[in-house]
């Protein structure tokens, strides 16, 4: 099954297109976890055996792991996903984009020692660097479009022969780089209508969209600028809201309960 297949069977299944993003930060995590061998890991299990039910897809953000010298636990995060919530696509955030073979060897890493489902990448220096993750057929990337960051403005709003740059790399993408059918969009929830006008560029493909939550994006204006006419297409990431719900003996129970409040609030928005 590719990923967009997966993806899609997800959405049906879980009536869900809430995404959990797996950011494990030791400095926040709850009490009972704080300072414990192998703390990393087992709040990551934890978070998706009480959160899995509600979520289509798990989004683990490669630097949390790789700053504390956690790849290892990363793979068995993954690994995990994969046994025990089988179909649930897990999406390594990364942003690589470099060039030749190193784009080969940073692909390896996400699809092959990862074994992620769908990878996130960076455009900047164009279709060589999307190419060598074009060569895992049943694989997804996400290409970052327009960012919810503030600091997106300095490159994603230039104009270019009449069209932002932003716009330019969703035609990209939903059209000639797309070879796999696999690939996707990045667009933060925080610029509703950056979304509604990629949404009509590229009607078909998954967006993955941050933003809310923490980061204040509203979950109705990015469902409904978002969404495809069958109402799904779009993977709407929250994480510390989320994973963060409680530093207590609760922060499974806690973190379901957020996830379960912001899936459904989004279906609320899909209506």
């Amino acid at each position: 099954m590719t990923f967009t297949e997966m993806l899609a069977a997800r959405w049906q299944s879980a009536n869900s297109l809430l995404c959990v993003g797996l950011d494990p930060n030791p400095a926040r995590f709850p009490l009972p976890l704080q300072g414990k061998p192998g703390a990393i890991y087992d709040f990551c299990k934890g978070i998706v055996d009480a959160t899995a039910h509600a979520v289509c897809a798990f989004k683990p953000q490669i630097a949390y792991f790789a700053s504390c010298g956690a790849e290892r636990e990363l793979e068995d995060v993954i690994a995990y996903i994969h046994e025990n919530h089988p179909g649930i696509p897990v999406i390594l955030d990364a942003k690589r984009g470099d060039i030749g073979s190193t784009a080969e060897h940073y692909a390896r890493e996400a699809f092959e020692r990862y074994k992620a489902d769908c990878v996130t990448l960076s455009p900047y220096m164009g279709f060589d660097t999307i190419e060598p993750y074009l060569a895992y057929r049943d694989k997804g990337a996400f290409i970052l479009c327009r960012t919810s960051n503030k600091g997106g403005d300095d490159l994603q709003m230039l104009k270019i022969d009449g069209e932002r740059l932003y716009e330019r790399v969703a035609r990209l993408v939903s059209s000639d780089w797309n070879t796999n059918g696999q690939l996707g969009l990045v667009v933060g929830a925080t610029y509703p209508l950056e979304l509604a006008s990629v949404r009509s560029i590229a009607p078909d493909v998954p967006l993955l969209v941050p933003g809310i939550g923490a980061q204040g994006g509203s979950i109705n204006d990015c469902v409904k600028a978002g969404r495809t006419e069958r109402g799904d297409g779009m993977v709407i990431n929250s994480g510390r809201a989320i994973i963060y719900a409680s530093k207590g003996e609760d922060w499974q129970e806690k973190a379901k309960i957020a996830a379960e409040e912001t899936r459904d609030a989004i279906n609320s928005a899909r209506l």
